[in-house]
């Protein structure tokens, strides 16, 4: 899968939206990337800004809207595609988006605490469903024949294929 993965480094420009989907907790935020460029005659300015909509999934999606908020320094690694749309006027417009995979504070702009999320209790239920499973799954396997890399049956020592 030939995928375009990023990190950078910007400043969250929205509050975190959060929501609850089928697909499971989303949350989404802005974050402004603006590079320091230095000129010929040594004087450093700023250059222009890069926006990206980060959308994080799940336990991620959770950990962001309880951690992360507008105008901190954040760091951010994922997966990058591009959204193009047509605008009102008629303008064709990109959205640069990054699926993030991680996301956390930037340390070199200031401190963090973290807290350890807490997973929740497993059921007796949970045990008894992957005990079931476990038994399921090794039911027959010593009788299962040992193929080669090419998914053919290996010969066993001491048996006559």
């Amino acid at each position: 899968m030939n995928e375009a993965s990023v990190t950078f480094q910007g400043w969250v420009g929205n509050d975190v939206v959060h929501r609850e989907t089928a697909q499971g907790n989303v949350a989404n935020l802005r974050v402004g990337s603006t590079p320091r460029i230095r000129k010929r005659n040594g004087d450093w300015v700023d250059g222009p800004t890069s926006w990206f909509s980060v959308t994080c999934w799940r336990t991620l999606a959770d950990n962001v809207r309880d951690s992360v908020h507008k105008g901190e320094p954040v760091l951010v690694h994922g997966r990058l595609r591009t959204d193009v749309w047509e605008r009102e006027d008629g303008q064709s417009s990109v959205t640069y988006v990054v699926e993030a995979t991680y996301v956390g504070h930037d340390l070199a702009r200031g401190t963090a605490t973290f807290l350890k999320a807490v997973r929740p209790e497993r059921t007796d239920a949970e045990d008894e469903t992957d005990q079931a499973v476990k038994e399921l799954l090794h039911e027959h396997g010593a009788e299962m024949p040992q193929l080669t890399s090419f998914g053919e049956q290996r010969a066993q020592p001491g048996r006559v294929a």
